[in-house]
């Protein structure tokens, strides 16, 4: 058995302690029943304002130069300080020291070049989720970029070592020194795309920290549509995060080094909730806002968490108009949504719906208490035409018949990982050397995606379409193109996908980010 199943030994002493006899029922139930697998960090900061600060929108990075057919980038990953709460700063590690991080556009079929240096103390990898990205651009979890500044890599990995455990995640892959740069073709349509640190075992600690930022590309089928724009464009990033009384981000670390032992301690095995909510790195924040249409981008940034948001009072519609890969065929009007981890949905909200000086909340209704509450809109004066959104979006072609039969079963379930219980997919842990599914360039595949618990499901390089869940039709919320479903308990479902992307190795994985450190993640491979 590779040293990388070994080293996860750990899994036993949390799984154990959450899992009677290997499956059976949820880990953690919150307050409105079981809605999300983990369990909530609690803050010892002191209680937080409710919509006492102003939302802000990420900053749109500029490119460090172009030429004819592409846009180059330079980001920074680096230990800053945040004015996320009321009181002292916040460290967090941020791309360009923010969280979020500068938010990249990009124009369909232009190529992006992002070049990343890493001023952090351990080792990163950036994946564009969502991107249809060569194998080498990926972000798989071992190409890492080292620090600049490796002291304090050197000094853990040392100490690490000594105590018994392996190091593997910091010498295989394809590694860089100081800085890489990452190749986006961008040969997809519009859609909300995001960027995340991505490194074998230790995505979840590294996001919580604050390395996140959207990448939104564009194209002309969206641009015909003058969808609302500018001020009346909002992307929003939904996390829930923990807070020590001097407001520092708290989290259930192993081994807080992020550079030894992999993993959360035992009561967080089934992931890591937050007790404060935040949006695009401010608690609980308002936003002024015109009595007129808005676009609404909203990403489930959650390690653990799923949401199910609505509007109070609901006077107006959430009509989505596109998920994870872009727009959608037609509109869909929904009095709620629910988002799973690393799902996004993109939704028109008519604001003139409400007189002047309403305060609209949108609201978790998979949230207790505070954690119900996300973001407050201010209702202004002033008033704009209500946007018309169009019976047609786009044109979305089904990939295969509705009956075809699946062509590979992938498990996502509680199971044995060297002799105790763990995360696995088809009962293997993640092993750099083991390939799940094979698959010839250009095949359209099915596969049936089997849970135990609550699992979203993301699926590198291609998106796919929901084909079916329990044998009956797809869900109201699994419209469009996707690339990540939200797996329920005891659930089957069934996507499709066409494989035509760069020949390489690729992963799938659980995004319940603890989940994925844990082990539920497999590869694939195009050639």
């Amino acid at each position: 058995m590779s040293a990388r199943v070994t080293r996860r030994g750990f899994v036993a002493i949390g799984v154990g302690a959450g899992v009677a006899a290997g499956v059976g029922v949820p880990l953690v139930l919150t307050g409105t029943g079981a809605t999300s697998t983990g369990e909530s960090a609690k803050s010892a900061s002191r209680p937080v304002p409710l919509f006492a600060r102003a939302m802000h929108v990420p900053p749109v990075l500029a490119p460090s130069r172009m030429d004819a057919s592409t846009d180059y980038y330079e980001i920074s990953q680096e230990v800053a300080l945040a004015e996320i709460l009321e009181g002292p700063k916040t460290e967090i590690w941020g791309y360009n020291g923010m969280f979020p991080g500068p938010t990249i556009e990009s124009r369909r079929g232009r190529r992006s070049v992002v070049t990343h240096t890493n001023n952090l103390p351990v080792p990163t990898v950036v994946h564009l989720h969502g991107g249809h990205t060569p194998a080498e651009s990926d972000g798989y979890p071992l190409d890492l970029v080292f620090p600049i500044d490796r002291s304090y890599m050197n000094m853990h990995a040392r100490t690490s070592a000594h105590d018994g455990s392996s190091a593997d995640h910091l010498v295989a892959g394809d590694t860089s020194e100081g800085s890489r740069s990452y190749t986006y073709p961008l040969e997809q349509r519009a859609a909300q795309l995001w960027y995340h640190d991505h490194r074998m075992d230790f995505t979840g600690p590294s996001v919580w920290r604050g390395l996140a930022g959207f990448h939104i590309v564009r194209d002309e089928e969206e641009d015909a549509l003058q969808l609302p724009s500018g001020d009346h464009e909002l992307p929003l990033m939904i996390t829930d995060r923990a807070f020590d009384s001097n407001n520092q981000l708290t989290y259930p670390s192993v081994d807080p080094s992020l550079l030894g032992t992999p993993g959360v301690r035992a009561e967080y095995v089934g992931g890591v909730l937050g007790d404060v909510m935040l949006v695009n790195g401010t608690a609980w924040p308002f936003l002024d806002v015109d009595r007129a249409s808005y676009r609404l981008r909203i990403l489930n940034a959650c390690n653990a968490r799923r949401l199910d948001i609505r509007l109070d009072p609901p006077d107006a519609d959430l009509t989505q108009i596109g998920s994870d890969g872009g727009l959608l065929a037609t509109p869909i009007r929904h009095q709620h949504f629910e988002l799973a981890s690393a799902q996004r949905v993109d939704l028109i909200v008519d604001f003139s719906k409400y007189k002047p000086g309403t305060r609209v909340t949108l609201v978790n209704a998979y949230g207790d208490g505070d954690m119900g509450k996300i973001l407050q809109f201010r209702v202004g004066e002033r008033s704009q035409p209500a946007y018309e959104i169009p019976d047609r979006l786009s044109s979305i072609s089904p990939l295969v018949p509705a009956n075809r039969e699946p062509d590979r079963t992938m498990r996502f379930l509680a199971g044995n990982v060297n002799g105790s219980h763990g995360w696995v997919v088809n009962g293997l842990p993640f092993s750099p050397h083991t390939v799940s599914a094979a698959v010839s360039r250009g095949t359209v595949e099915v596969w049936r995606l089997i849970s135990d618990f609550y699992h979203p499901v993301h699926l590198h390089l291609n998106p796919f379409q929901v084909i079916s869940r329990g044998g009956g039709p797809p869900g109201v919320f699994d419209a469009g193109w996707k690339d990540t479903i939200d797996l329920r308990p005891y659930e089957e479902a069934t996507i499709a996908t066409r494989f035509d992307g760069s020949p390489g190795k690729y992963v799938f994985h659980c995004h319940n980010l603890e989940h994925e450190d844990m082990a539920m993640m497999a590869n694939f491979t195009i050639s």
